[in-house]
Protein backbone atom coordinates (compact mmCIF):
# COMPACT_ATOMS: atom_id res chain seq x y z
CA UNK A 1 0.00 0.00 0.00
CA UNK A 2 3.32 2.45 0.33
CA UNK A 3 2.34 3.32 -3.11
CA UNK A 4 -1.13 4.48 -2.69
CA UNK A 5 0.32 7.08 0.04
CA UNK A 6 3.30 8.26 -1.95
CA UNK A 7 0.77 8.82 -4.90
CA UNK A 8 -1.57 10.49 -2.46
CA UNK A 9 1.41 12.75 -1.03
CA UNK A 10 2.46 13.45 -4.82
CA UNK A 11 -1.23 14.48 -5.34
CA UNK A 12 -0.87 16.98 -2.15
CA UNK A 13 2.11 18.90 -3.50
CA UNK A 14 0.47 19.42 -6.73
CA UNK A 15 -2.56 21.00 -5.47
CA UNK A 16 -0.29 22.91 -3.12
CA UNK A 17 1.31 23.95 -6.19
CA UNK A 18 -1.11 24.43 -8.63
CA UNK A 19 -3.08 26.91 -5.75
CA UNK A 20 0.12 29.05 -5.00
CA UNK A 21 0.07 29.36 -8.87
CA UNK A 22 -3.46 30.61 -8.56
CA UNK A 23 -2.50 32.73 -6.29
CA UNK A 24 0.14 34.66 -8.33
CA UNK A 25 -0.95 34.13 -11.74
CA UNK A 26 -2.82 36.69 -14.08
CA UNK A 27 -6.44 36.85 -14.55
CA UNK A 28 -6.76 34.97 -17.84
CA UNK A 29 -5.15 31.63 -15.92
CA UNK A 30 -7.14 32.39 -12.73
CA UNK A 31 -10.47 32.65 -15.31
CA UNK A 32 -9.27 29.32 -16.98
CA UNK A 33 -8.59 27.61 -14.21
CA UNK A 34 -11.93 28.37 -12.55
CA UNK A 35 -14.40 28.00 -15.97
CA UNK A 36 -12.29 24.29 -16.16
CA UNK A 37 -13.65 24.00 -12.31
CA UNK A 38 -17.28 25.33 -13.22
CA UNK A 39 -17.18 22.82 -16.07
CA UNK A 40 -16.96 19.92 -13.65
CA UNK A 41 -18.95 21.32 -11.38
CA UNK A 42 -21.74 24.15 -13.03
CA UNK A 43 -23.51 24.20 -9.89
CA UNK A 44 -25.60 27.39 -8.98
CA UNK A 45 -23.76 27.24 -5.68
CA UNK A 46 -20.42 27.71 -7.14
CA UNK A 47 -21.51 30.04 -9.67
CA UNK A 48 -23.00 32.26 -7.35
CA UNK A 49 -19.72 31.73 -5.14
CA UNK A 50 -17.58 32.96 -8.00
CA UNK A 51 -20.17 36.00 -8.45
CA UNK A 52 -19.52 37.16 -5.53
CA UNK A 53 -15.73 37.47 -5.63
CA UNK A 54 -16.22 39.53 -8.87
CA UNK A 55 -17.96 41.75 -7.42
CA UNK A 56 -16.91 42.80 -3.97
CA UNK A 57 -14.87 46.72 -4.69
CA UNK A 58 -12.95 46.54 -1.79
CA UNK A 59 -11.17 43.71 -3.44
CA UNK A 60 -10.37 45.41 -6.85
CA UNK A 61 -7.65 42.79 -7.80
CA UNK A 62 -10.74 40.43 -8.12
CA UNK A 63 -13.02 43.32 -9.48
CA UNK A 64 -14.92 42.37 -12.84
CA UNK A 65 -18.55 43.10 -12.99
CA UNK A 66 -18.77 41.59 -16.20
CA UNK A 67 -17.62 38.59 -14.73
CA UNK A 68 -19.84 38.47 -11.81
CA UNK A 69 -22.98 39.16 -13.85
CA UNK A 70 -22.12 36.22 -15.95
CA UNK A 71 -21.92 33.43 -12.61
CA UNK A 72 -24.96 35.24 -11.32
CA UNK A 73 -27.02 34.72 -14.33
CA UNK A 74 -26.03 30.92 -13.72
CA UNK A 75 -26.94 30.94 -10.27
CA UNK A 76 -29.99 32.24 -10.85
CA UNK A 77 -31.20 28.76 -12.18
CA UNK A 78 -31.43 28.04 -8.48
CA UNK A 79 -33.95 30.57 -7.54
CA UNK A 80 -33.76 29.53 -3.52
CA UNK A 81 -29.97 30.90 -3.10
CA UNK A 82 -30.88 34.23 -1.28
CA UNK A 83 -29.28 36.93 -2.80
CA UNK A 84 -28.97 36.19 -6.48
CA UNK A 85 -31.56 38.52 -8.17
CA UNK A 86 -30.43 41.28 -5.76
CA UNK A 87 -26.91 40.95 -6.79
CA UNK A 88 -28.06 40.85 -10.66
CA UNK A 89 -30.38 44.00 -10.05
CA UNK A 90 -27.16 45.85 -8.07
CA UNK A 91 -25.41 44.88 -11.60
CA UNK A 92 -27.95 46.56 -13.99
CA UNK A 93 -28.29 50.01 -11.32
CA UNK A 94 -24.67 49.95 -11.62
CA UNK A 95 -25.13 49.87 -15.82
CA UNK A 96 -27.75 52.15 -15.56
CA UNK A 97 -30.59 49.90 -17.08
CA UNK A 98 -32.94 50.89 -14.50
CA UNK A 99 -36.00 49.33 -15.40
CA UNK A 100 -33.93 45.86 -15.52
CA UNK A 101 -32.53 46.68 -11.86
CA UNK A 102 -36.18 47.54 -11.04
CA UNK A 103 -37.66 44.38 -12.57
CA UNK A 104 -34.85 41.96 -11.07
CA UNK A 105 -35.06 43.81 -7.34
CA UNK A 106 -39.24 43.35 -7.66
CA UNK A 107 -38.76 39.27 -8.29
CA UNK A 108 -36.24 39.29 -5.13
CA UNK A 109 -38.87 40.62 -3.47
CA UNK A 110 -41.55 38.81 -4.44
CA UNK A 111 -39.62 35.60 -3.57
CA UNK A 112 -37.89 36.79 -0.14
CA UNK A 113 -39.93 39.56 1.30
CA UNK A 114 -38.93 40.79 4.12
CA UNK A 115 -35.84 37.98 4.93
CA UNK A 116 -33.35 40.10 2.77
CA UNK A 117 -34.23 43.26 3.92
CA UNK A 118 -31.38 45.48 2.54
CA UNK A 119 -33.51 44.29 -0.74
CA UNK A 120 -35.74 47.56 0.15
CA UNK A 121 -32.79 49.46 0.30
CA UNK A 122 -31.68 48.19 -2.94
CA UNK A 123 -35.17 48.88 -4.69
CA UNK A 124 -35.26 52.45 -2.92
CA UNK A 125 -32.28 53.64 -4.08
CA UNK A 126 -33.47 52.06 -8.04
CA UNK A 127 -36.46 53.78 -7.41
CA UNK A 128 -34.97 57.67 -6.97
CA UNK A 129 -32.93 57.19 -9.52
CA UNK A 130 -35.50 56.84 -11.55
CA UNK A 131 -37.43 59.64 -9.83
CA UNK A 132 -40.25 57.92 -8.15
CA UNK A 133 -39.57 59.66 -4.58
CA UNK A 134 -42.66 58.75 -2.99
CA UNK A 135 -42.07 54.58 -3.69
CA UNK A 136 -38.18 55.46 -2.86
CA UNK A 137 -39.27 56.68 0.69
CA UNK A 138 -41.58 54.09 1.67
CA UNK A 139 -38.91 51.39 0.71
CA UNK A 140 -36.36 52.89 2.72
CA UNK A 141 -38.55 53.20 5.51
CA UNK A 142 -38.76 49.61 5.13
CA UNK A 143 -35.44 48.99 5.41
CA UNK A 144 -34.26 51.56 7.80
CA UNK A 145 -36.93 49.77 10.30
CA UNK A 146 -34.60 46.75 10.50
CA UNK A 147 -31.14 48.64 10.32
CA UNK A 148 -31.86 52.30 11.83
CA UNK A 149 -28.14 53.28 12.51
CA UNK A 150 -27.48 52.58 8.66
CA UNK A 151 -25.94 55.90 8.23
CA UNK A 152 -25.86 55.07 3.84
CA UNK A 153 -29.57 54.29 3.79
CA UNK A 154 -30.15 57.24 6.34
CA UNK A 155 -28.61 59.57 3.89
CA UNK A 156 -29.90 58.11 1.28
CA UNK A 157 -33.69 58.28 2.40
CA UNK A 158 -32.33 61.89 3.16
CA UNK A 159 -32.12 61.96 -0.55
CA UNK A 160 -35.06 61.01 -1.84
CA UNK A 161 -36.98 63.67 0.55
CA UNK A 162 -35.15 66.72 -0.44
CA UNK A 163 -35.96 65.09 -3.88
CA UNK A 164 -39.90 65.32 -2.81
CA UNK A 165 -39.74 68.88 -1.67
CA UNK A 166 -39.69 67.51 2.27
CA UNK A 167 -36.75 69.10 3.30
CA UNK A 168 -38.03 68.98 6.80
CA UNK A 169 -38.53 65.06 7.15
CA UNK A 170 -34.93 65.09 5.54
CA UNK A 171 -33.40 67.18 8.35
CA UNK A 172 -34.98 64.82 11.11
CA UNK A 173 -33.63 61.69 9.19
CA UNK A 174 -30.23 62.91 9.03
CA UNK A 175 -30.03 64.20 12.21
CA UNK A 176 -31.00 61.02 13.73
CA UNK A 177 -28.10 59.58 11.34
CA UNK A 178 -25.55 62.27 13.27
CA UNK A 179 -26.77 61.00 16.76
CA UNK A 180 -24.48 57.88 15.92
CA UNK A 181 -22.25 59.73 13.21
CA UNK A 182 -21.44 62.89 14.30
CA UNK A 183 -18.08 63.28 11.80
CA UNK A 184 -19.93 61.64 8.68
CA UNK A 185 -19.53 64.10 5.93
CA UNK A 186 -22.33 62.42 4.05
CA UNK A 187 -24.61 63.33 6.62
CA UNK A 188 -23.79 66.68 7.08
CA UNK A 189 -23.54 67.53 3.47
CA UNK A 190 -27.26 66.66 3.40
CA UNK A 191 -28.15 68.28 6.52
CA UNK A 192 -27.21 71.54 5.20
CA UNK A 193 -28.78 71.02 1.63
CA UNK A 194 -32.24 70.52 3.98
CA UNK A 195 -31.58 73.78 6.23
CA UNK A 196 -30.41 75.38 2.76
CA UNK A 197 -33.73 74.61 1.61
CA UNK A 198 -35.56 75.49 4.99
CA UNK A 199 -34.32 79.06 4.68
CA UNK A 200 -32.28 78.27 7.53
CA UNK A 201 -28.99 79.74 5.91
CA UNK A 202 -26.68 80.50 9.06
CA UNK A 203 -27.78 77.18 9.88
CA UNK A 204 -27.15 75.67 6.75
CA UNK A 205 -23.53 77.60 6.30
CA UNK A 206 -22.24 75.87 9.86
CA UNK A 207 -23.63 72.17 8.99
CA UNK A 208 -21.52 72.95 5.46
CA UNK A 209 -18.26 74.15 7.21
CA UNK A 210 -18.54 70.54 9.17
CA UNK A 211 -18.98 68.62 6.40
CA UNK A 212 -15.71 70.12 4.67
CA UNK A 213 -13.77 69.66 7.64
CA UNK A 214 -15.06 65.93 7.63
CA UNK A 215 -15.30 65.31 3.60
CA UNK A 216 -10.63 66.16 4.05
CA UNK A 217 -10.31 62.87 5.48
CA UNK A 218 -12.34 60.70 3.22
CA UNK A 219 -10.17 58.26 1.16
CA UNK A 220 -10.83 55.70 -2.04
CA UNK A 221 -11.04 53.30 0.89
CA UNK A 222 -14.24 55.00 2.87
CA UNK A 223 -15.62 55.94 -0.74
CA UNK A 224 -15.94 51.70 -1.90
CA UNK A 225 -17.12 51.55 1.60
CA UNK A 226 -19.77 53.86 0.69
CA UNK A 227 -20.63 52.78 -2.68
CA UNK A 228 -20.09 49.46 -2.39
CA UNK A 229 -20.20 47.18 -6.26
CA UNK A 230 -18.50 50.37 -7.76
CA UNK A 231 -15.75 49.84 -10.03
CA UNK A 232 -12.36 50.25 -7.50
CA UNK A 233 -11.27 52.49 -10.57
CA UNK A 234 -13.47 55.14 -10.08
CA UNK A 235 -12.90 55.26 -6.52
CA UNK A 236 -10.35 58.65 -6.81
CA UNK A 237 -12.98 60.41 -9.49
CA UNK A 238 -15.73 59.48 -6.92
CA UNK A 239 -13.15 61.28 -3.93
CA UNK A 240 -13.17 63.88 -6.49
CA UNK A 241 -16.55 64.58 -7.20
CA UNK A 242 -17.89 64.17 -3.66
CA UNK A 243 -15.06 67.10 -2.01
CA UNK A 244 -16.38 69.01 -5.29
CA UNK A 245 -19.79 68.54 -4.39
CA UNK A 246 -19.18 69.71 -0.86
CA UNK A 247 -17.10 72.95 -1.82
CA UNK A 248 -19.77 73.58 -4.39
CA UNK A 249 -22.60 73.77 -1.42
CA UNK A 250 -20.64 75.78 0.50
CA UNK A 251 -20.38 78.13 -2.32
CA UNK A 252 -24.22 78.55 -2.79
CA UNK A 253 -24.53 78.83 0.51
CA UNK A 254 -22.56 81.48 1.14
CA UNK A 255 -23.33 83.15 -2.21
CA UNK A 256 -27.31 82.89 -0.77
CA UNK A 257 -26.18 84.60 2.44
CA UNK A 258 -24.22 87.51 0.83
CA UNK A 259 -27.70 88.51 -1.13
CA UNK A 260 -29.30 88.38 1.67
CA UNK A 261 -27.18 90.78 3.66
CA UNK A 262 -27.68 93.32 0.63
CA UNK A 263 -31.20 93.42 0.75
CA UNK A 264 -31.20 94.04 4.28
CA UNK A 265 -29.36 96.74 3.77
Amino acid sequence: MSWVFGWWKVAVAMLVLVSGAILIAPRPFIYAYEDARFALDPSPSRAFEYGEKYFNAIDPKHYDVVRAEYFFEKAARDQSLPYVNHELARISFLKGDFDLALSRINLQISLQGTSTPNSYYIRGLIEGFRGDYASAARDYETYLHTDSRNWAAINDYAWVLLKANRPKDALVAVDWGLIYWPQNPWLLNSRATALFEMGRWGDAHEAVVAAEAAVASVDEKAWLHAYPGNDPLIAAQGVTAFKKAVDDNMHTIEAKIEVGKKTVQ
